[in-house]
């Protein structure tokens, strides 16, 4: 199913999703304009096709007793695809890195961390990231707050892009 190939009611369907996980079937239906059965139908061929990954709480971090977020920018001595996929893997393993994203020009990955405290974020610092094999340098970043975090795409410039092609 090619993004030209979503209709306006399974795009309707994502952004509601996207908005609200939780909902049930019988509410996004009432939301799309669709009965609940051919709704339950679009959203499996949705999630089979890869447009819905999965469903998850947005938990709060702080309320956890992470206090500490942190990006990390990452050199790597050698950008060829094997070391690259090593470090790839190294991040899944590392459980402060929430995101890492591959990224051109001076600095390979990005990592976004969360930790409990300062030091917590040190240790793994200096015992992992930076003795990591291959990492030439780290640059890190503490948030101090944040002022956005939408997950997802946002589906009006999509539907503003569709209706200009139109």
């Amino acid at each position: 199913m090619a993004t030209s190939k979503l209709d306006e009611i399974d795009r309707k369907i994502l952004a509601e999703l996207q908005a609200d996980g939780r909902m049930t079937n019988v509410e996004l239906a009432k939301r799309v304009g669709i009965s609940a059965p051919p709704c339950l139908r679009r959203v499996r061929t949705l999630e089979e096709a890869g447009y819905i990954r999965g469903y998850h709480a947005d938990v709060n971090p702080r309320e956890l007793g992470f206090e500490v977020q942190v990006f990390a920018s990452v050199r790597l001595h050698s950008q060829s695809e094997a070391d690259l996929a090593a470090f790839e893997d190294r991040c899944r393993s590392w459980p402060l890195v929430r995101e890492c994203h591959m990224l051109n020009g001076e600095v390979d990955f990005i990592l976004k961390c969360a930790a409990p405290d300062l030091s917590s974020f040190q240790g793994f610092l200096m015992r992992d990231l930076t003795a990591a094999e291959n990492v030439a340098s780290v640059k890190t970043s503490l948030v101090i707050r944040c002022a956005k975090d939408e997950p997802g795409v946002p589906f009006d410039v999509m539907e503003e892009r569709l209706a200009r092609q139109a």
